[in-house]
Order: structure tokens, then C-alpha cells, then sequence
């Protein structure tokens, strides 16, 4: 079913179509259009000032070039840092230009038309940060005005041609951003960053090296992100061992940190070259405390945030304490010796130095058991790994000078079931966490675990967004901004469309993701999912016809553009639609084949098919520009490595026998109801509850406030029978750290108080994680007839997905 579809798409090919690029409201692209012209525009900058100003630049004269197709030759783009910039100084000394809002801002930026801002030029465009990293956001954000995507490299967004383009007079403010810190970690690379690192892009280098990370920092800036936990596991050579890699990170300005579980900037898994056993404080205080004051020695002159605490080797508990006390007092002594190091070596001012102190896993427990962490020091507040929240700051710890950060993933390796290949996290789930965390006072750090990158370029992009600019992606809507961002990063002409197929493309992954199904736990017998033939094929067609509809809007994009197509849209869609198929394929084979053999083998032939296209998708991924990504995507499961937490590979049908060859690809069913009974339309109940569209299984769910009291009502009416009413709630987590979902029921005025405990790591949260959706039962039988329903929760955390109505016997 998947391959008709597939050649639709690819028809755009031979039929070249016009392009529209996304350009910003500044930019005006008609000719003779009023404003400053940038066709060949010089870019000037001052020798003095920081070097990503200068790498910065020189991209901008590429993009420039690319976009207007005249290299050089025409009006002048200054751009600079106050204080670095002789020109620029004169400038704001002279009142041409207004710096009363940059003068000590934290990475904020203007862009600005001058006349005659010095004899001899009658006008100029001026780019002016308030500090390096404000001054190169500045340079980045032209090129994007232009057409040029961050993810031009990444994922080969070709820059489309602009022969006339003008900045419309005015002044253009950005900055400060809402998060001081914002950036990426690169985890689990075992199966696509590092090898192809190894073998396409930089050989040699047994993995990601200097020319890699050169590539990460440009995309993170293009971003206005600042920071970067770089790749930390085995394969991976450690980045501090290659002196060359700090280096480089502070010449594009980028704040180097290291993971949880990597202090001290410091990669254990590459770096301890002593026995496994020796790395413990109890026993070896001598040797850990040389270990870390080494690379506080080395790395003192790079902007850096230290990662301060002790946990094992790789991801793992702390070695040598077997008790809470001990662990706790270790703790403490362990940030006394890290800071007097970073004392040492950086400042005598230690409160001056940016630490963060991550609370993640075992560790939570030992802080909740009352460990003293620094005033000065940020709190990092995890995840639960698979995208909510686990703890908020309470009002006391709002008050520490260090502030709260945010650790979240996108992509995760460990239990209970890993999800490293397609990127699903939907960005209306990104947008109510990280929020939530911004409102309760998280907002010094925020860092996502994204994997490999690719194929995680739109989460990113949405997550870096957010923390560039809270109340201002909040107010676009996660419908707007993924259109917006279809149009920048595809087609303009065809965004609407785009967003709306990846609306349902993540509502389809959300109810059960591709790396998720199976419905057994490593090391658990197998078994098959709880859908039946008919809801299965329900989902199939559902997942069928989101992929036609991709097929007139694929035929719609231009050549330039399919490359970018295919790497952010085709291969994510068609390979989730595949995993799918293949799935529910060959269990609707094991289900029908005492009963209906010529059906069973038909449904045999269609699992084969669906997993023949997935490495079909996958080896033209790797044909792409000329093999630029040849290896880079591993379909989950890669190897046979980390078993317990993997994907068990899929048990295919043998092959059918001749003469019962699969049935022809046709245009998938209309959708057919196959939810059993009646469940009340969240869009009827008024009142307080906030109203989330593009998170749940219906793309709408109802969220409680945060410290505040919501009550809704609606009604419904039940057909003849008894009933029993079950509220679905989204597995996040209450505000108050430890405390279950709370929420009130009122059927007819009846209270009915529901609880769901959240424990992370036992039985029900792993359920609820893969089923994203923890389900309360109402303790009451419904007569039929019409109903008033009330709803009220007193606390944030409460997404409330569906309200169900089943006979009860």
C-alpha cells in the first residue's frame, strides 16, 4: 500500500513546479520595491571583534550570494558588537543609532536601515549584538529573513533563488531570550552520528570530530541556541580529548557543558583510563579529585557550565555508597572539592562560574532526602525520558540565585522500550511541558537530548524555539509555527497542507509509537497488541490516508526542495506507515490463519512488503545528494546491542505461495468507527480548562492551570444500558513533586474523587508511557438517558485526553 503512494510523490521530480520562499515581513522581494537593496551586498565587519562574528559573516556573504545570485558589489551590511566595533561605536555616539536597549542585554540583537551612517555611504544596514553571540544571532537572522534555512546542511533545504530583495526601512528588535541557556545534547549515536561520521563525512577520526561539530555549531547558532553536551558514549571519541574540539566551540561562541552524568565536563566512558572499579570517592578520593582538576586546568578559558555531582561510568549509580547518608554526604563533599577546583582554576568568584547539578534518576532521591546543593548552583530538573516532566521548582527553590533548568528528551535509549529512529514527540506535548516548566520558574538552562539530530530536525527546531522566545511561540500556536515552519523548510505554497498531514502523522504515533509495537517488555513472552483485526485496520487506513494526501502537495514542491522533502517529511511519514504495516500485518496473518488461509497469506505478503520498503526508504535516504547520508539512519532495532531495552526484531510470515499473490494497491477506506461506545465531545465542556489541540488520540485535550482551580461541565446522552464512565488522562505529572493526578468527577451533581499515582520506573508508569494515556475508572454505574458531566482539578499537570462510556455487565 505504501509503494503506489511512494512514486506519486516522487512524479514532482518530472514536473518542475515554481518555488515561493518563506522570506520575513521585512523583507520585500518585488522590484524597485523601497528599502535597502541587497542584491551584492557587502558585508563589513571590524577585526577586533569575536570570531563567530567573523565565521558568521562569511556564511552571510555565501548565503547572500546563493539566495541573490551576485556576489558582491552593491550597499553595506555593517555588522558588529558594541564595544568591538569602531564603526558601530561612532554610530550610537553619534545618535544615528539607538543601543539604550542593548547596552548589558544578554544576547539581543538589532537590525536596523542608517542613512548616511558615514561620509560617502548614503546608506547602510546595520547589525549590531550586544554581545558576540547577540551580534552573530543578528548575521544568522538575515539569512533566514532570505530564504536560508538553518537546516539548509542538515537537511539539505536548498536556498531558492531571490533576484530582488529589500529591507523595508525600520528598526527590528530580537532578544533577550526567554531561557539564558538553550541547547542540545547528542546521545545514543551509536547508530547514525558517529558512524557516519566515521566513514562518510570525516574519516579518520573514529567518530565525530572537529569538522562535525563545526557543522552542529553553525546549526545551533542559525537557532539562537548557545549550549551543547556533545556525544558522550563509547564509540564516541570524548570531546575534550581533542583540544581542537574546545577550541573550536569557542570560536562560534557555543557554552560547552557535558551530561548528568559526565561532571566536570568530563567523558568517563573515554577519558577513565583506570580500572572501572577505582572510580569511586570512597575508595579513591585521591584519584577522582586529580581526575576532574585536570580538565578544569585545561578547559578554565572556554565558556563552559560545569556539570557538577558523581554518578557511574555510563548512566549509572554512584559506586562506593551503599546507604542514603553516605550517599548524601559524599554529594556534598564532592561539590566542595568541584568548586574549589573551578575556584582555582576559572574564578575566585566560584558563585560567578555557571554550575548545574542535574537531579536525574537515583540521584532525585538523594536530593528529595534532603542533599544541599549550592544557592548558586541550577537545579536541572529531568524528564521522565519519554517527554513529562518529572519535578517543577517549588516557590522556595525559585528563590535560589542558581535558578532551574530543564533536561528533556526526545529521544531515548533504556526501558522500557527505547525510541531511536523516527523522531514522534509531538510539539503540542514540547510546548504544554516545557511551558509549564517556563510558568513554574525553569528557565535558566533548557537542553534536549536530540539524539542523533536527525531525524529529530522539526522537535528541535520547535523546542529551541520555545526557549528562544516563550511568549511569542506560544502565541504563533503549535499549528501556526509547524506551518510556518512547512513553509520555510519546504514549500511555502504548500504549508498548510504539510502541517496538517504532520498534525495527523503525530497524532497517529502519539496512541502508540513506531519503535513501540510490540506489546511485550524485553525478557516478557510474547504477545500480540489488544486491537483487533478491525481497529487495526482502522489505524492502517488512517495512516494510508494521511500518505495520499501527501502525494498532490509532494507533486506540488520543486526540485530544489524534494531532497528537504523527503529527509523531513517523506521518510519520517512513510516509515512510521511501514513499521505499522508490517506490524498489524503479520499479526492479522497468526490471527486468520486457521480460519482464512488465502486472507492470512495476503496479509503475510503485505507484511513482507512493508518491511522490504522500510530498507527501500531507508537505502534511498542513503542515495541522497550524492550519498551525503549514506548510513546515517539505522531503522529501529540497529544491531543486537542493549537488548533490554530494545525492540525484539519483527517475526515476518514466510513467503505465500505461488498463486496467492498480496491484494493490489487501492486508495485507502473511508474512516469506519470502530471505538465501541460513547465517549463526551471535549469541545462542548465550558468553563476554566485550557483547550490543547495537536497532543492526544483525538488532537485535543483539556488542561488544568497551573496553582489554580478549573471546573468545566458539559452534557451527554447515553443510549439504553448500564454504563461506566473511564476518564483517559496524558501520563504527565502533578506540580507538587510526588503527587498523584488529582481530579473531581461530578456526574448529576455527584462527586466522584479520581486519583492516578505517578511513580516513574514501576509497572504502571511503563504502561503508561507506551500507551501515553493512563486510564481512571469512574467507581459508578450510568443508567442511559442525558447527563450533566462536571469537571474540576485544583493543581497543573491534569491533560485530560477523553472521557469513555462503556456497558457495564
Amino acid at each position: 500500500m505504501v509503494r503506489a503512494a511512494l512514486l506519486l510523490c516522487f512524479a514532482a521530480l518530472l514536473f518542475p513546479q515554481s518555488a515561493r520562499a518563506q522570506l520575513a515581513d521585512w523583507i520585500d522581494p518585488r522590484p524597485g520595491a523601497a528599502g535597502l537593496d541587497l542584491t551584492g551586498a557587502q558585508v563589513v565587519t571590524a577585526p577586533g571583534d569575536a570570531e563567530v562574528v567573523t565565521l558568521a559573516a562569511e556564511d552571510l556573504r555565501r548565503d547572500l550570494a546563493t539566495v541573490t545570485g551576485k556576489a558582491s558589489g552593491g550597499n553595506s551590511i555593517w555588522a558588529g558588537t558594541i564595544g568591538k566595533n569602531p564603526a558601530i561605536d561612532r554610530l550610537i555616539a553619534s545618535g544615528k543609532f539607538d543601543a539604550k536597549r542593548l547596552a548589558g542585554a544578554w544576547e539581543s540583537f538589532v537590525i536596523a536601515t542608517v542613512e548616511r551612517p558615514s561620509p560617502g555611504v548614503p546608506r547602510a544596514l546595520v547589525i549590531v549584538g550586544s554581545d558576540r553571540r547577540g551580534t552573530a544571532y543578528g548575521i544568522y537572522e538575515l539569512s533566514r529573513a532570505i530564504g536560508v534555512s538553518p537546516w539548509h546542511w542538515w537537511a539539505d533545504v536548498t536556498p531558492l533563488p531571490q533576484r530582488n530583495l529589500h529591507v523595508r526601512p525600520g528598526t527590528h528588535r530580537f532578544g533577550p531570550p526567554s531561557v539564558q541557556y538553550r541547547g542540545i545534547f547528542i546521545n545514543d549515536e551509536d547508530w547514525g552520528l558517529t558512524p557516519w561520521s566515521a566513514t562518510v563525512f570525516e574519516p579518520g577520526t573514529r567518530g565525530m570530530g572537529p569538522k562535525t561539530y563545526a557543522k552542529v555549531f553553525e546549526l545551533l547558532l542559525r537557532l539562537k541556541a548557545n549550549t551543547l553536551w556533545p556525544a558522550m558514549h563509547k564509540i564516541s571519541p570524548a570531546f575534550n580529548a581533542n583540544p581542537e574540539n574546545a577550541r573550536l566551540a569557542d570560536r562560534y561562541a557555543i557554552v560547552m557543558g557535558s551530561s548528568h552524568a559526565e561532571p566536570m565536563l568530563r567523558n568517563n566512558v573515554g577519558e577513565w583510563t583506570a580500572d572501572t572499579h577505582d572510580y569511586d570517592y570512597g575508595k579513591n578520593p585521591q584519584g577522582v579529585r586529580a581526575y576532574w582538576e585536570e580538565r578544569a586546568r585545561s578547559n578554565g578559558q572556554f565558556e563552559s557550565i560545569w556539570t557538577l555531582g558523581m554518578r557511574g561510568i555510563h548512566d549509572s549509580g554512584m559506586q562506593g555508597a551503599a546507604d542514603m547518608p553516605t550517599r548524601k554526604r559524599f554529594l556534598e563533599s564532592i561539590f566542595a572539592d568541584q568548586r574549589a577546583m573551578l575556584a582555582r582554576h576559572l574564578s575566585p568568584q566560584v558563585e560567578r562560574v555557571p554550575q548545574v547539578f542535574t537531579p536525574y534518576k537515583e540521584v532525585l532521591d538523594i536530593y528529595r532526602d534532603g542533599l544541599a546543593v549550592p544557592d548558586d548552583v541550577t537545579l536541572m530538573w529531568p524528564d521522565d525520558n519519554f517527554g513529562y516532566i518529572r519535578r517543577f521548582p517549588t516557590p522556595a527553590e525559585r528563590r535560589r540565585s542558581g535558578g532551574a533548568g530543564i533536561y528533556y528528551h526526545l529521544s531515548y535509549l533504556g526501558a522500557p522500550l527505547s525510541y531511536l529512529w523516527l523522531s514522534t514527540t509531538p510539539p503540542a506535548l514540547i510546548a504544554e511541558e516545557m511551558g509549564r516548566a517556563f510558568d513554574l520558574g525553569a528557565n535558566r538552562m533548557w537542553i534536549a537530548n536530540v539524539g542523533d539530530i536527525k531525524p529529530g530536525e522539526l522537535a528541535t527546531d520547535y523546542f529551541l524555539s520555545l526557549a528562544w522566545d516563550v511568549p511569542g511561540t506560544r502565541a504563533l500556536g503549535v499549528a501556526k509555527w509547524t506551518e510556518r515552519w512547512a513553509a520555510e523548510n519546504i514549500d511555502a505554497s504548500q504549508a498548510g497542507g504539510i502541517a496538517a498531514i504532520l498534525a495527523e502523522h503525530y497524532r497517529l504515533n502519539f496512541i502508540r509509537r513506531p519503535e513501540h509495537l510490540q506489546w511485550w517488555l524485553p525478557g516478557q513472552k510474547a504477545r500480540q497488541s489488544p486491537l483487533s483485526i478491525a481497529e487495526a485496520d482502522a489505524r492502517l487506513a488512517a495512516f494510508d490516508r494521511n500518505l495520499w494526501a501527501l502525494g498532490p502537495i509532494a507533486a506540488a514542491v520543486p526540485p530544489p526542495r524534494q531532497p528537504a522533502l523527503f529527509e523531513l517529511l517523506y521518510y519520517p511519514l512513510g516509515a512510521a506507515i511501514a513499521a505499522n504495516h508490517r506490524v498489524f500485518a503479520a499479526e492479522a496473518h497468526d490471527r486468520l490463519r486457521d480460519t482464512d488461509l488465502p486472507a492470512a497469506l495476503a496479509r503475510a505478503a503485505e507484511a513482507r512488503e512493508a518491511d522490504r520498503e522500510i530498507a527501500a526508504l531507508t537505502a534511498s535516504y542513503d542515495k541522497l545528494a550524492n550519498g551525503k547520508w549514506r548510513g546515517f539512519l539505522a531503522p529501529e532495532p540497529a544491531d543486537g546491542q542493549w537488548k533490554s531495552f530494545r525492540l525484539t526484531p519483527p517475526a515476518l510470515p514466510t513467503a505465500t505461495p505461488q498463486g496467492l499473490a498480496p491484494a493490489k494497491v487501492a486508495a485507502p477506506a473511508p474512516p469506519r468507527d470502530v471505538s465501541g461506545g460513547p465517549s463526551l465531545d471535549l469541545r462542548t465542556v465550558s468553563g476554566s480548562w485550557r483547550v490543547v489541540t495537536g497532543l492526544g488520540r483525538n488532537g485535543l485535550v483539556l488542561a488544568s492551570r497551573t496553582a489554580a482551580s478549573v471546573v468545566g461541565a458539559a452534557a451527554i446522552d447515553l443510549p439504553a444500558g448500564r454504563w461506566r464512565a473511564t476518564v483517559d488522562l496524558i501520563p504527565a505529572y502533578a506540580d507538587a513533586d510526588g503527587a498523584p493526578l488529582r481530579l473531581i468527577l461530578r456526574i448529576d451533581g455527584k462527586a466522584y474523587p479520581l486519583e492516578a499515582p505517578r511513580e516513574t520506573g514501576n509497572a504502571a508508569w511503563a504502561q503508561a508511557v507506551l500507551d501515553n494515556r493512563i486510564a481512571v475508572e469512574v467507581p459508578a454505574s450510568i443508567d442511559s438517558g442525558n447527563h450533566r458531566i462536571e469537571l474540576t482539578a485544583d493543581a497543573g499537570g491534569v491533560l485530560v485526553e477523553a472521557i469513555r462510556f462503556e456497558i457495564h455487565d
